[in-house]
């Protein structure tokens, strides 16, 4: 008797966290296809409109945002994959005096928050003459504890004869890394490649510090510009300019929902 009460009471709070995430979403979606009249009030029949999409996207320059994000999280996963590759077979393969050390400091990465370091972040930009740059926004992450971890575990689980195999063959370190490691750590890869841009694509407080101009400000603080107080923007123009910069997330993730889950089972991923 005991385990159904528990069951429903978890059931029950199941849902009341599910509506709590999910009545937020429907009230930006409500308000961002009707006119500003219905922002309060429900009304199933109310108007649909396209206007205020076409609103947000005339009020600011959301394809420089657009562009920006894009090229910032293009940037930083490139960087990612490829330092966190050759670190990650370094420490999978290779033997050397102090591995163990470099690999914990490694992993004390993962422990630092990086809110801690944007004053040091910021002195160093600044002195390297890199402040509002999209650059200087993406430089501190491009060395992803996180990404050497996840490819380390992946590359310890390949068979080491493979390796054998194509140095006997006369590969050399670099073609074996290519053409034997990456392709089995696919999975891993498209894992950490998902983490990895939704979180530069929703990132805020480094890019609002260290950004002041249109030319290199991401969506998220070009659209808390766009929503200042100040402004005069109506909830509705608001909530539609949200929807257009968290659209692209939110169509990768219905559209590769399945290989989203799939590829965090395969590389380990709790």
């Amino acid at each position: 008797m005991n385990l159904s009460y528990d069951r429903i009471l978890i059931t029950l709070g199941a849902w009341l966290l599910a509506a709590m995430w999910f009545l937020p979403l429907a009230y930006a979606v409500w308000t961002a296809f009707h006119p500003a009249a219905y922002e309060t009030r429900f009304e199933l029949f109310a108007p649909l409109t396209l206007e205020n999409f076409a609103k947000a996207w005339a009020q600011a320059p959301f394809a420089r945002y657009f562009l920006n994000t894009t090229m910032l999280v293009v940037m930083i996963l490139g960087a990612q994959i490829v330092l966190a590759s050759f670190a990650a077979y370094a420490f999978a393969i290779y033997q050397f005096r102090g591995k163990g050390i470099l690999f914990g400091l490694v992993l004390v990465q993962l422990m630092i928050m990086p809110d801690i370091l944007l004053v040091e972040n910021y002195t160093t930009m600044r002195q390297l003459g890199l402040v509002d740059t999209i650059f200087a926004i993406g430089l501190p992450y491009m060395g992803s504890a996180f990404a050497i971890f996840l490819l380390r575990q992946t590359f310890m689980t390949i068979p080491q004869e493979l390796n054998e195999a194509a140095k006997i063959e006369g590969a050399g370190t670099l073609t074996v890394l290519w053409r034997v490691y990456v392709p089995l750590a696919k999975p891993t890869y498209l894992a950490f490649g998902l983490v990895s841009v939704s979180a530069h694509w929703n990132n805020f407080l480094w890019p609002l510090i260290i950004t002041n101009s249109v030319e290199t400000r991401p969506l998220t603080v070009g659209l808390s510009v766009f929503a200042a107080t100040d402004s005069g923007v109506e909830w509705s123009v608001i909530n539609a300019a949200t929807l257009l910069t968290s659209a692209p997330l939110l169509l990768g993730f219905l559209l590769f929902q399945r290989q989203f889950v799939q590829s965090f089972m395969r590389a380990g991923i709790k």
